[in-house]
């Protein structure tokens, strides 16, 4: 059998800060540094033996620092994104003047949703890797023939061409653990995310999301709508070996879209990280009852992060949530019953928002309390039915790209009752108005008191978050 092309993996550098990995659900620089672990690289870099990933924002890495690696390798292949196509495209272009011979891909979300305007972008991008990409690439690494390779897209005579669909990989454990490639590329000490633990170490137990949110990028373009999943078994002995690969890291946090959408499954899980002592987090949905949550707290789970986005049921509606006000509202009175930490996800400019829909979402953030918020602006990712609804209303403001110069968020939405700038500005009043009460306050304050470590650090945080504010009061 012949040897794989030697292999290099690249999370581009891009903007200073910017976190572009697929466990992004925003690519953007966020209000405090943040870096996801670049798992949809880490994966077909575990199936492609001899191979190396880089991801350049999370070192710090610039362009100057990674051109030399293009000279070292026959095919590189780049993950992007839609805030940093134009600038992935420039340093594709840089690597192939370096080395005429390097073959380029790009793989993700919006390359998989505009592949022929991909290849059309730049004569440097030499093929295109459609939604699930691992074994796609896998075998673009083992120097198959590009029409012989499904999922791919490609440049011959002058044309673009598609090859058929890759059957959608139904029986996850063939996938090869991901933690090896951690081990091997990346200092896991480079991955910051404000309200995880520090450090981190994050992965996938499946695939896929039940839920239909019609702004949600991945199970629109990658992930699908059926979540797909490994064993319990098989993610119960990764996590093990995990445990002794990263004996430093203090939380694991499985980054499945929602984690809880096969209660059972979540439950025995958990029981086996309790026989394993790790502190565990996740992503949920508000809807999971107090006994899966009992248990899943009797096991080691510290945190959910929950995407609750609006205190609105009729903007829940609009976007195809499938929860409702009251229900979240006793999710989380029962995660503070059981000690559960929570990390609220909100988002301002979705489809029906108001400027009285915004105050009522900021009520609600208030009232039910989560530990920290993330505010996020409706971003209408290409390939998402937001992205659509937006095209054939005329929601799409003058400026339609979603990170400003700086990588910062944008609103590239308007309604006729509520302008862009209106729906920016909320971001900023929207942070002030949680975090600047005096009980919010006196919370931090005790946690800082608590522990030296979480002073250090919310200090550190405290100072980047101003300037954030900063920044938002002034959009241009």
């Amino acid at each position: 059998m012949a040897a794989n092309l030697k292999t290099l993996f690249l999370n581009p550098p891009s903007f200073e800060g910017f976190d572009g990995g697929a466990g992004s659900r925003y690519q953007a620089k966020r209000e405090i540094r943040s870096f996801w672990y670049p798992t949809w690289l880490a994966q077909p870099a575990a199936l492609v033996e001899g191979s190396r990933l880089v991801d350049a924002p999370a070192r710090g890495l610039s362009v100057g620092d990674v051109l030399p690696l293009a000279r070292e390798y026959e095919l590189a292949v780049f993950h992007t994104s839609t805030p940093s196509f134009h600038s992935d495209v420039k340093v594709a272009e840089a690597f192939r003047a370096q080395n005429p011979k390097l073959k380029i891909g790009f793989v993700g979300a919006h390359v998989a949703v505009s592949p022929e305007a991909s290849l059309q972008a730049s004569p440097a991008i030499d093929f295109v890797a459609r939604n699930e990409f691992d074994y796609t690439v896998s075998e673009v690494a083992q120097g198959r023939p590009f029409a012989a390779i499904d999922g791919l897209s490609f440049r011959s005579n002058g044309h673009v061409v598609h090859n058929r669909e890759r059957a959608t990989l139904e029986d996850m454990d063939q996938l090869p653990s991901v933690i090896d490639v951690y081990k091997r590329d990346l200092v896991i000490e480079d991955y910051f995310i404000g309200y995880l633990l520090h450090p981190y170490v994050s992965l996938y137990t499946g695939r896929g999301c039940r839920s239909h949110c019609t702004f949600c990028l991945w199970p629109q373009t990658i992930g699908g709508h059926r979540y797909r999943t490994r064993s319990v078994d098989n993610v119960a002995r990764e996590m093990e070996r995990a445990r002794g690969l990263f004996p430093q890291a203090k939380e694991f946090f499985f980054d499945d879209d929602t984690f809880t959408d096969d209660l059972r499954r979540t439950e025995e899980i958990a029981r086996r990280l309790g026989r394993l002592g790790l502190t565990w987090s996740c992503n949920a949905k508000a809807i999971v009852p107090f006994e899966t949550l009992k248990v899943m707290k009797e096991n080691g789970l510290r945190l959910l992060l929950v995407g609750y986005e609006t205190g609105s049921q009729q903007i829940l509606n609009n976007i195809r949530k499938g929860t409702r006000v009251d229900a979240a509202r006793r999710f989380t009175q029962d995660c503070h019953k059981l000690g559960i930490v929570i990390h609220g996800t909100f988002i301002v400019g979705l489809p029906g928002e108001t400027a009285e829909t915004i105050e009522q979402t900021i009520k609600f953030a208030n009232e039910i309390n989560p530990h920290t918020i993330q505010v996020s602006l409706a971003a209408p990712y290409p390939g998402t039915e937001l992205h659509s609804q937006a095209v054939a209303n005329g929601w799409l403001g003058a400026d339609r790209t979603l990170v400003g110069g700086d990588g910062i968020q944008i609103s590239s939405l308007q309604y006729p009752h509520l302008s862009s700038r209106e729906i920016f500005e909320a971001v900023g009043r929207f942070y002030k108005r949680f975090y600047f009460r005096p009980g919010k306050i006196a919370e931090m304050t005790y946690e800082m008191i608590r522990s030296p470590e979480m002073l250090k650090r919310r200090l550190r945080e405290g100072v980047a978050f101003m300037q954030f504010l900063a920044a938002r009061s002034d959009p241009a």
